[in-house]
This record gives C-alpha cells, sequence and structure tokens, in this order.
C-alpha cells in the first residue's frame, strides 16, 4: 500500500496505471473549474439553457427563452471562456504531478499543450452546437459529449507527443 502512495507524490516514478488514475484526478479537477464556469456564465453572462435542461430544472432555475441557434452560439462561447481557465489548471497540475515535462521547450510545451487541447475544445464545441441546433438537444447533453470528445482526445496526444511519458 506504501508503494502505491508514494507513486502519488511528484510527477515521476508512477506505473501507468497510477499515472492515468492521477491524470483521471487532474481532469476531474479541470472538469470541475470548466462545469463551474461554463455554467455560471451559461445562466449569468450568456444563456445557454432552455427550460428542459437538467440543471435548470434541478437548480429551479428561470432560464430565458432563448432560440436553439442563439443557445448554440451562446453555449460553444460560454465553453471556450470556460476551456481558458480550466485547461490553464490542467497545465499547472499536469506539470507538476501527473507527466514529467522537458520533451519541448517550456513555451513550447505550454503552446502544444494549449494548442491540442484548442483543438479538442473546437472539435468538442461544434459536436456540442450542432447537436443543440440541428437536433435540439439540452445544453447538458451537449456539454456531455464535449466533455468525453475533449478527454480522448487530450489524453492520447498529451500521453504520447506533448510530454515525455
Amino acid at each position: 500500500m506504501k508503494h502505491i502512495l508514494v507513486q502519488f507524490k511528484g510527477n515521476t516514478n508512477h506505473t501507468p496505471l497510477i499515472q492515468f488514475i492521477k491524470y483521471g484526478i487532474s481532469g476531474g479537477l479541470s472538469t470541475l473549474v470548466h462545469i463551474c464556469l461554463f455554467y455560471w456564465m451559461a445562466t449569468q453572462i450568456l444563456p445557454a439553457l432552455n427550460a428542459h435542461d437538467v440543471i435548470a430544472s434541478l437548480l429551479n432555475l428561470s432560464v430565458p427563452e432563448v432560440s436553439q441557434g442563439i443557445r448554440a452560439r451562446n453555449s460553444m462561447i460560454d465553453n471556450t471562456v470556460a476551456f481558458l481557465f480550466s485547461n490553464l489548471t490542467a497545465y499547472v497540475i499536469n506539470i507538476y504531478w501527473v507527466f514529467s515535462p522537458g520533451r519541448h521547450h517550456p513555451v513550447m510545451e505550454f503552446l502544444f499543450f494549449f494548442a491540442v487541447s484548442g483543438i479538442a475544445i473546437l472539435i468538442g464545441s461544434t459536436i456540442m452546437g450542432f447537436l443543440i441546433h440541428s437536433y435540439g438537444i439540452t445544453t447538458t447533453m451537449a456539454f456531455l459529449a464535449n466533455v468525453l470528445v475533449s478527454l480522448l482526445i487530450n489524453f492520447f496526444i498529451r500521453k504520447h507527443i506533448i510530454f515525455k511519458d
């Protein structure tokens, strides 16, 4: 047990399984930042929920009625702003706890990290906007599709291209 716990210190000397668990925890924290900012923006700044959305129902929110097109656009903007903050959170946790930096110059590593995450969020946001605009699904369901797509793309690229291990 002690051998397992030691692997949770720092960003080296861990098995691939422990590294994946640490990546999951890191991703969970940055996703929490993303979700909180996204829903704050979607309810307070650029309306992106409709009355049928599970979050609006759970929190008993009064949401303004907006067209599917406006809701789709607003959700993509809200998602982009949330991404900037959550991705910075992910980067800091990743370099200090999950992966070993150093495959690239620190500036290039940071730019690669944001570029890859930016591509993932662009693909995820496009899917989210498409699902809302074309099929009228709730923002929360479309947001979950965005998160899943981003998670898969980010882990693979970060593990095999950006960081050493």
